[in-house]
């Protein structure tokens, strides 16, 4: 059973009202107290006033429709609505809901009751639920208990209902069925009473999630419920996690907002960041196609639909996504063409017939380096060369690092394919690219730094038969781990066990 109680929103712009925000607080002594918002679950400062012998004001015009929070000296606060009228609540601490007495506000007439409704259904609730959990299934007071937990669900689900038809015009009664949990049909049956799909309720319950979401409305933007609701839509619970499977519900999602609403924003802002933030490998596809979709095009009018970001960081944030996009799972990145240690034959990697392929990028200084490329030399001699797994290994060659280079690779017997951007092939790329372009190699090959976003190294890609990326940025044990499981070879001994200042460091 679900109880909402409001705990966070998102403000946005200001309207042109004078509505006073008036509180009377008994027994508070006189000091300073803010008016506070929510972005996302973080609580933010939206204004400051002096309270005096328990009173105190703020103004309305300096907010916007949605729920906001008083914030006391030691962390306390309480909670009312505002939709564009004069606020006036009395209450005392330290139960500040149940003792709160509105003087004036018709949304909060309601809010208020509704709150304290639900505050002391739930307290009920939870005796119940904790005394049943000492119980077994079996056992009759544990029935007894359903029952009652059932009844104060309903009695819950009554009171919304009621509320909402009773204030059909209310800000409050958006809020309160938003809250809500839509009704799920049972399942259909054969003749026989048989269930005929057994996941036809949870496909219902995710086709009709948002059944109670006025997406018109932008002040709903401005309360918790909808973060909560979109958070758990994006989680485990209720879509796989795989990036292909979040985009394609993603994209619907956005794209059914108008642009220009708080809705979009809000739901395109979090479900970029969000995902931009996972350390799940993969994930950051989302964020890259996202921004790519949403911020890095154009719309009708020729502006990107991120109508939130300034100039500045829309060029930063998109100046990168062009190059990101290639490099995404499942994307083909493009070849490489480059010399080997002879300064004179070209390797690429497009024309191994390899049924996996690594693409390390790496640099015979890099202290990391130093301690993998000889481990992956190993993996690649023991384990991979056998079942047809390729290293396409692509190092820093240019100036004094070509002799450097040459050496690390001919002292640690380096079998795999070894190719670079050498000295020679610099210098003269850089007089006139085109004795090489595209006779020999590719502009994207000469900048392969630019190409693949390598600017740290070592850098890892793994590509399957058909070159294109199934696993990026891993360490030497996940990577072993990783085509151990890809060709069915998952109890094969393992020759290099996690290592945790590699994990660190590695990326």
């Amino acid at each position: 059973m679900k109880f909402y109680l409001v705990l966070s929103f998102v403000l946005a712009s200001t309207f042109g009202f004078s509505q006073k925000l008036k509180f009377k607080i008994n027994g508070q002594k006189d000091t300073t107290i803010h008016l506070v918002k929510y972005v996302g679950k973080g609580l933010f400062y939206a204004d400051t006033a002096e309270i005096v012998g328990g009173l105190v004001e703020f103004d309305g015009s300096k907010q916007v429709p949605g729920i906001l929070a008083v914030l006391l000296p030691g962390q306390k606060f309480f909670e009312f609505v505002y939709n564009n009228e004069e606020v006036q609540i009395e209450t005392t601490g330290p139960d500040f809901i149940n003792t709160m007495k509105v003087k004036k506000s018709e949304e909060n007439k309601v809010f208020i009751e509704y709150v304290k409704f639900i505050s002391a259904k739930k307290g009920e609730s939870q005796k119940y639920i904790d005394e049943r959990a000492k119980l077994k299934e079996n056992d009759a007071k544990y029935k007894t208990l359903t029952v009652s937990i059932d009844s104060l669900t309903n009695m819950v689900t009554d009171y919304q209902k009621n509320l909402i038809a009773a204030h059909p015009t209310k800000f409050v009664s958006k809020i309160v069925k938003m809250s809500m949990d839509i009704d799920i049909p049972e399942a259909p049956k054969d003749a026989k009473g048989n269930v005929i799909d057994s996941f036809y309720r949870f496909k219902y319950f995710k086709d009709h999630y948002w059944d109670n979401v006025d997406f018109s409305d932008d002040r709903l933007v401005n309360t918790p419920i909808f973060h909560n609701k979109l958070e758990y839509y994006f989680g485990k619970n209720m879509i796989v996690q795989h990036w292909d499977t979040i985009l394609r519900y993603a994209y619907k999602f956005c794209d059914q907002f108008d642009q220009k609403s708080k809705m979009f924003e809000y739901s395109v802002s979090w479900i970029t960041s969000s995902f931009g933030k996972s350390k799940i490998m993969g994930m950051d596809k989302v964020y890259i196609m996202m921004a790519d979709r949403y911020y890095c095009t154009n719309n009708k009018e020729g502006k990107s639909p991120a109508f939130w970001m300034t100039p500045e960081k829309l060029e930063d944030l998109c100046e990168k996504i062009p190059v990101q996009k290639n490099l995404v799972m499942g994307a083909q990145p493009p070849n490489l063409i480059l010399r080997d240690t002879t300064d004179v034959k070209w390797k690429d990697f497009y024309s191994l017939k390899s049924e996996y392929t690594i693409l390390y990028f790496w640099d015979p200084e890099c202290g990391h380096c130093k301690k993998i490329t000889p481990k992956l030399e190993t993996l690649y001699k023991e384990k991979l060369k056998a079942r047809n797994v390729e290293i396409f290994a692509v190092g820093k060659a240019v100036g004094e690092d070509f002799g450097k280079w040459k050496k690390f690779i001919r002292d640690n017997n380096l079998t795999f394919i070894n190719v670079a951007v050498t000295e020679a092939l610099f210098k003269a790329a850089m007089e006139d690219a085109r004795q090489f372009v595209p006779r020999y190699t590719t502009i994207e090959s000469l900048n392969y730094q630019t190409t693949y976003d390598v600017f740290s190294s070592p850098k890892v890609f793994v590509l399957d038969k058909d070159k294109k990326i199934v696993a990026k940025s891993i360490t030497l044990s996940q990577l072993e781990d990783f085509l151990d499981m890809m060709q069915d070879k998952k109890d094969a001994p393992k020759l290099f066990p996690p290592d945790p200042e590699e994990d660190e460091q590695m990326h």
